[in-house]
């Protein structure tokens, strides 16, 4: 049985986006996931995340946990009883916490790799990554904060962005069962999002080749939250060939 709720805070958040060739990136999804189209463009990403305070509901913050965490998420879409739902599809997840790769997919939606993260923060530069511990994935990304969006294809300006990560809200996980996705939702508020300029991206699942030849993912830009107070709530699984409300 799974909690209904977990809260806590985000204490830091960076998004990392790419521009993928919508045909390519759909040979990742599964069903019943489509591609969600910017401009014509699909958008995928990595989320390095750090939690604060992450606890049951009912549970006092002093007794909340800390972690860092990564997500490589894709926009997508797919047909629920409302018609079209957005949100995102996650095919992995990585934490540094024992307690999440344990209790992930079981206490609450998610199942998680074992990761070693580093980090080195200042007041406008963020250097995440991490490595996981069975070698599967590997993730470095250095970025500086900065007043406005700058060289993006997906959006016009940093509103545009905004808005379009507070739709997509919705996550929904891989689990060992191909066709059963775990279902969250993010809740805050206060959405707030800073833009950034990356200096350093590598990543090992955008830059293999077998999944995404030359040319058909490409870094656009990158987002940072801080300090955001969050719910996360567990939703009914999706089931491909089945319907789900978002």
């Amino acid at each position: 049985m799974q909690l209904p709720e977990v809260k806590g805070k985000v204490e830091r958040r960076l998004l990392v986006n790419y521009r993928v060739d919508p045909e390519t990136i759909a040979r990742v999804l599964p069903p019943p996931f489509r591609p969600q189209l910017v401009g014509g463009a699909a958008v995928a990403g990595i989320c390095l995340i750090r939690l604060g305070e992450l606890r049951p509901q009912g549970v006092p913050r002093w007794a909340g946990l800390r972690s860092e965490n990564a997500a490589h998420r894709v926009a997508v879409e797919w047909d629920g009883p409302k018609g079209t739902q957005v949100g995102v599809y996650i095919p992995r997840r990585d934490s540094d916490s024992w307690v999440n790769v344990a209790m992930g997919g079981r206490l609450y939606p998610g199942e998680h790799h074992r990761a070693r993260f580093h980090m080195a923060e200042t007041g406008n530069t963020l250097r995440v990554g991490y490595a996981a511990a069975d070698g599967s994935a590997e993730v470095e990304v250095a970025v500086r904060l900065t007043d406005r969006l700058e060289n993006s294809a997906l959006f016009a300006d940093i509103e545009a962005a905004s808005a379009f990560f507070e739709r997509g809200s919705v996550g929904y996980s891989s689990t060992r069962e191909p066709r059963r996705f775990e279902g969250l939702k993010l809740e805050t508020s206060v959405w707030q999002v800073e833009p950034a300029v990356v200096t350093q991206a590598h990543s090992s699942f955008f830059e293999d080749p077998a999944t995404f030849p030359t040319g058909t993912a490409e870094l656009d830009c990158a987002l940072v939250m801080r300090e955001v107070p969050v719910v996360w709530k567990s939703l009914a699984d999706l089931r491909a060939g089945a319907e789900a409300v978002a």
